[in-house]
């Protein structure tokens, strides 16, 4: 690949600085009820009854966030808004294009600056990189890209007054999953997601790395068991597809997507690396 087409995936996923868009102060309530509607206990989301009841108030929703706001937001408000917008955009545009087994069959879900947020239009890597420059690696835990291996869709909306708290809660949740993160203290052995290794770097400033974050929020008897053991980290493989509450769901492709055997997986991510690294070049700050 040229190194033009790197020097696009830089530019396209550049975080939005402040300056260049004012968010709005929207109400959180419209997105909560559906959550707690539409999400069930397994974090699983009911897109067929999403799509048949409640479109239009998910669309209200969603155009309250493309709205210019008024005044800056307060650190923490910011970073609510910016999670529950990136979860509420990849649930839109999966009803957008639904019935469909991953969001990876649709067209460039990742980088097309198709959701307008504060008046301007953005791309689901665009606020990701905006929340990843607030430098708090809890936020990997609560972003959802729709995918059976992602983080759990937690069942209310991000609020500023608890967010803290929320995150916290969520890393504790995604941890405990047994299908995503497992924990073997008789080996001194951690096997989770490859979102710790995609997003290596957002983990090097945490107190201890990785190996730090992993011991913080791992489960009781996990972080009983290992004690202040030095433990192996591992990576288990990536099921891209659809976090649907329907089973067996069969529109055409691959039955299961991980990040392996898609040579279109294989690219994209390769270049996110490329994108960090030609930042670092390029922004001291980012060292």
């Amino acid at each position: 690949m040229r190194p033009f087409v790197y020097l696009v995936a830089l530019l396209t996923s550049a975080p939005l600085s402040c300056s260049q868009q004012s968010l709005p102060t929207v109400d959180y309530a419209a997105w909560d009820t559906l959550l707690k509607e539409f999400v069930n206990a397994q974090h699983r989301v009911d897109y067929a009854g999403l799509k048949k009841d409640a479109t239009r108030r998910l669309k209200a929703y969603i155009d309250a966030l493309g709205q210019v706001g008024s005044q800056p937001l307060a650190a923490d408000q910011e970073k609510a808004l910016l999670i529950n917008a990136y979860n509420a955009f990849t649930v839109g545009w999966v009803l957008d294009n639904y019935p469909i087994e991953s969001i990876w069959s649709t067209s460039a879900p990742f980088t097309q600056a198709r959701h307008r947020l504060g008046g301007k239009m953005v791309s689901l890597d665009q606020i990701e990189s905006r929340l990843r420059a607030m430098g708090d690696p809890r936020i990997h835990a609560a972003l959802v890209c729709a995918a059976r291996s992602c983080p759990p869709l937690r069942r209310e909306a991000y609020i500023a007054a608890r967010l803290g708290e929320q995150l916290d809660d969520n890393v504790r949740q995604w941890l405990a999953d047994r299908s995503l993160n497992t924990f073997d203290s008789a080996r001194a052995q951690a096997e989770v997601s490859p979102i710790f290794k995609w997003y290596g770097k957002d983990f090097d400033s945490y107190p201890g790395s990785l190996e730090g974050f992993l011991r913080q929020y791992a489960p009781p008897d996990a972080k009983a068991a290992l004690g202040e053991r030095t433990f192996q980290v591992r990576f288990k493989d990536y099921d891209w597809g659809l976090n649907d509450q329907r089973s067996g769901v069969h529109v055409g492709g691959p039955r299961r997507y991980r990040d392996e055997p898609l040579p279109a997986l294989h690219q994209y991510f390769a270049m996110k690396r490329i994108a960090t690294q030609a930042q670092v070049l390029v922004d001291p700050a980012a060292r």
